[in-house]
């Protein structure tokens, strides 16, 4: 795959991880997730989820020397006017708390009949710090907001993200099925394609 043997992963996120590590493990590329480096986490104060995610990939990157993969993915629901969006980690605010942000979500859904949702991932990956040509992938994978919970895999909103097709919250579903369907995936896939046209 284009050379890349080695790759910093620009996350702390622990369910982040273990999925972008078992999705790119049959690409022979070595994963090394930030910390493991002492690379703190970036900051992410832009209004867009592309703009963060290449805030924390040029963080990765210029800190390790590495080329770098950052995401940044969240929760979008049309009826609150695309919240918790990029604010998803932080929907209920500081400290981050996927708790209280699933609660805050239900709540604010309580009066709402439309429950059509979507996670979306934007991935960017750079070859250096100061790469002019960053290889970006998109995904989108739409489903509904369920107030009960169920399942206790997964991470974030997962209990209360439903796929109607499958019946299943994400949080049900095997680990080996999310990889292959979920936005992260599907924008994993965008960029190994990236790279397998581009090199």
């Amino acid at each position: 795959m284009s050379g890349l043997s080695r790759l910093v992963i620009a996350s702390g996120n622990a369910g982040k991880l273990r999925e972008i590590g078992a999705i790119l493990a049959p690409l022979g590329i070595d994963i090394v997730p930030q910390s493991t480096l002492g690379v703190t986490e970036a900051e992410e104060p832009h209004p867009t989820f592309l703009e963060n995610a290449l805030a924390k990939a040029r963080h990765a990157a210029a800190s390790t020397g590495l080329p770098a993969l950052a995401d940044d993915s969240g929760i979008c629901v049309p009826a609150l006017g695309g919240a918790p969006g990029v604010r998803s980690a932080r929907y209920a605010g500081e400290p981050k708390s996927d708790a209280r942000n699933n609660a805050k979500l239900v709540a604010d859904l309580a009066r709402v009949d439309d429950r059509r949702a979507y996670y979306y991932c934007v991935m960017v990956l750079l070859r250096a710090a100061d790469d002019p040509q960053p290889l970006v992938g998109e995904g989108v994978w739409a489903g509904e907001v369920v107030d009960t919970p169920a399942g206790d895999g997964g991470f974030g909103y997962d209990p209360h993200f439903r796929i109607p097709s499958l019946g299943l919250t994400v949080a049900q579903m095997p680990a080996d099925l999310k990889n292959r369907s979920s936005h992260r995936a599907l924008a994993l896939a965008a960029i190994a394609e990236r790279l397998r046209t581009q090199g």
